[in-house]
């Protein structure tokens, strides 16, 4: 059964380390994510975290902290108006790009605001990953950004993350349209049967996953509402 999933919204952020309009290879393959998010009638909205003047920390505005400016609370709202959260990286040194982690400080930064229900603000959202580069890595990129979106309340649907890597060492890059003198038909890592499956399912388990949240208004309240911890409910918890 065909599933209508017109109506959510998803926020793509690419840490590549590169400004625009430099090439991005994880872009490229954010692209085959997001078309496929387009195709189904989702709104999707794409972010390059390094054109934004955002400074490091944790704080919700860090111009409070002494910092002369600060975009994040403008991006704040496209994030937290979305349904669906995912994080593109590079692999650098076998780690996610430090944009990346500065994005998941920031993201943690927000994550004591609460929903209409007192819930933490990023439950109801569903989070995935998008990894490249030319060396080892990509599942243990996913597995810090993966974990982390969940620490702050993102729901992780099955097969959540997807990349491309190339054979280890020096080589050429996702997308790339030539190495060395030599012309590539595709473009690199394009024929990728692997990739592009992981992407796909991705991406639906993504859109399933938010599109039953949605209708289903979130999770309860039950049991994990902050507001009605702080008013004194317990359910059912005793202390030893």
């Amino acid at each position: 059964m065909h599933n209508n999933f017109e109506g959510l919204k998803a926020i793509y952020i690419n840490c590549t380390l590169k400004k625009s309009p430099q090439k991005s290879h994880t872009q490229a393959l954010m692209d085959v994510s997001m078309d496929i998010m387009r195709s189904e009638g989702v709104e999707v909205e794409n972010i390059r975290f390094a054109d934004h003047k955002i400074p490091a920390g944790v704080q919700p505005d860090m111009t409070k902290e002494g910092e002369v400016e600060d975009e994040w609370p403008v991006l704040f709202e496209k994030v937290e108006a979305a349904d669906i959260l995912v994080i593109g990286t590079p692999i650098w040194l076998g780690e996610r790009s430090s944009i990346a982690s500065k994005l998941i400080e920031r993201l943690y930064g927000m994550s004591a605001l609460q929903n209409d229900k007192g819930q933490y603000i990023y439950y109801g959202k569903a989070g995935g990953c998008i990894v490249t580069g030319n060396e080892d890595g990509v599942k243990h990129c996913s597995m810090g950004l993966l974990y982390s979106l969940q620490h702050l309340g993102y729901s992780i649907p099955p097969q959540a993350d997807a990349g491309w890597i190339g054979k280890v060492g020096p080589g050429p890059s996702y997308s790339d349209t030539e190495w060395n003198g030599e012309k590539k038909d595709p473009p690199v890592g394009f024929d990728s049967e692997f990739t592009n499956k992981n992407t796909t399912f991705m991406t639906y388990n993504l859109l399933h996953l938010a599109k039953m949240l949605k209708d289903s208004g979130g999770y309860p309240a039950y049991g994990n509402s902050r507001k009605e911890w702080d008013d004194g409910t317990r359910w059912n918890f005793e202390n030893p």
